[in-house]
């Protein structure tokens, strides 16, 4: 099995305070950032970053369906880690600043993948498609924030 990993980055026009606010508001916030492949959110535990725990399904293609719950940490300011307990998978979000009033946004999955001809494709294509689904998440943060 081989590590996959999909990183997105956005610049959005807010500071990162704002920016990281939004992100760790699991109660609320988060819930209108994610796009329509998401489905059964639930904050199950806390709702403001560290401590929390939240439920979502993850349909990454029409096939594939992942049940993940995620328990949240802040092992550094500005830094989320959503650790999946139903898997071997990982999203970090980093905020830091980008200027005036602004902040880049960075969010990096990995994962241990298949192995043989079925984790070749998903290292090929998961990341992709991982990639496409975070930048919509962050199209909706900048949205959020910027308003």
């Amino acid at each position: 099995m081989a590590q996959v990993e999909a990183t997105t980055e956005r610049v959005v026009a807010a500071t990162p305070e704002a920016a990281f606010g939004t992100l760790a508001d699991y109660a609320h916030a988060r819930r209108e950032l994610l796009p329509e492949q998401f489905s059964e959110y639930e904050v199950r535990e806390g709702g403001a970053g560290a401590g929390t725990v939240v439920h979502w399904k993850l349909q990454a293609t029409s096939k594939r369906v992942r049940d993940c719950l995620f328990e949240v940490s802040e092992p550094t300011p500005g830094q989320l880690v959503e650790k999946d307990r139903n898997s071997t998978m990982v999203t970090t979000w980093t905020v830091t600043p980008a200027g005036e009033g602004h902040a880049k946004v960075v969010v990096e999955t990995v994962w241990a993948g298949a192995g043989g001809i079925g984790g070749f494709f998903e290292r090929t294509f998961a990341p992709k498609g991982l990639n496409r689904i975070h930048d919509a998440v962050l199209a909706k943060l900048a949205e959020h924030v910027e308003k």
